[in-house]
């Protein structure tokens, strides 16, 4: 193989820039040796993407802004980390307040359906079910059930979910329905302090 050049620089087999072509041949051969010609090799070819970096090679001005980005990987990668730790933070602080409250909600008590998908308490000031339905358990919960606090990676979720501001609102109205307690209110008071 030497022979022939394989491991000359300039050849194009060797550069940097065939790895995904290198990574996609090596997983297809490994794939068909060990598993068989029945196994669906599409997902490997999702890996042909990176070719558009091999423009960043040939272009001088591309690389100077590719090093620049990748150098301010490390203090964003910082930045990224101490956010995951405040959403951490307020997701324990979720399971602690929440676990299981968005699970109840208000059923007729003659047919047994559902009729209103909204969390409910039975003491006030939690949201109270009106005349002919009772509060009881279970209903998956809000967003298909999405959106709880009943273990830490729905929790992270929900909580990225009021960190990104899309559909916190709800959120808020689903918490103060659910709560029997003023423990809404001191979650909130928290987030608002915190998020400034």
């Amino acid at each position: 193989m030497n022979e022939k050049g394989f491991s000359n620089r300039g050849n194009g087999v060797n550069e940097p820039c065939c790895f995904d072509d290198k990574f996609c041949k090596g997983g297809q051969t490994w794939i068909l040796s060990t598993v068989g010609s029945d196994f669906d090799l599409r997902t490997l070819r999702a890996v042909r993407v990176l070719r558009p970096l091999k423009l960043v090679s040939g272009i001088p001005s591309l690389q100077v802004v590719l090093k620049s980005i990748m150098k301010a990987m490390i203090p964003l990668l910082q930045i990224g980390l101490l956010l995951f730790f405040a959403i951490l933070m307020f997701a324990i602080i979720g399971l602690e307040f929440y676990m299981g409250k968005f699970h109840t909600t208000c059923f007729d008590i003659h047919t047994d359906e559902i009729r209103e998908e909204f969390p409910c308490g039975t003491e006030a000031p939690s949201r109270l079910c009106p005349n002919g339905t009772t509060c009881r358990k279970y209903w998956l919960g809000p967003n298909y059930g999405i959106t709880q606090f009943d273990n830490i990676l729905f929790a992270v979720l929900t909580v990225f979910q009021c960190i990104t501001m899309e559909g916190w609102t709800d959120l808020l109205y689903y918490v103060s329905y659910g709560t029997s307690h003023h423990s809404g209110s001191v979650l909130e008071v928290l987030w608002y302090l915190t998020d400034g």
